[in-house]
């Protein structure tokens, strides 16, 4: 799959899980994707100081991204 769209995917994963997180006062951008695997994110909003941010991250961001975009092995948050 071309990194395209790669990333078009990825987006809209993102743009799936973004209501939710705004709901909450937070918000999610997409920062870049490495060898077409690994996608860097940021939390922002009140996602950063959210205790459970890391399981926000694996258990909503990264399935979510990961049914969109299968060949995703991992998402992180460099924020």
């Amino acid at each position: 799959m071309a990194s395209q769209t790669i990333k078009q995917n990825v987006e809209k994963a993102l743009d799936e899980i973004r209501p939710f997180l705004q709901a909450d006062g937070g918000d999610i951008t997409l920062l870049d994707i490495v060898d077409d695997k690994h996608v860097h994110v940021r939390l922002e909003g009140a996602c950063t100081a959210c205790s459970v941010n890391q399981m926000t991250l694996s258990a909503g961001v990264e399935t979510t991204i990961k049914k969109y975009a299968p060949q995703i092995e991992s998402v992180v948050n460099v924020g």
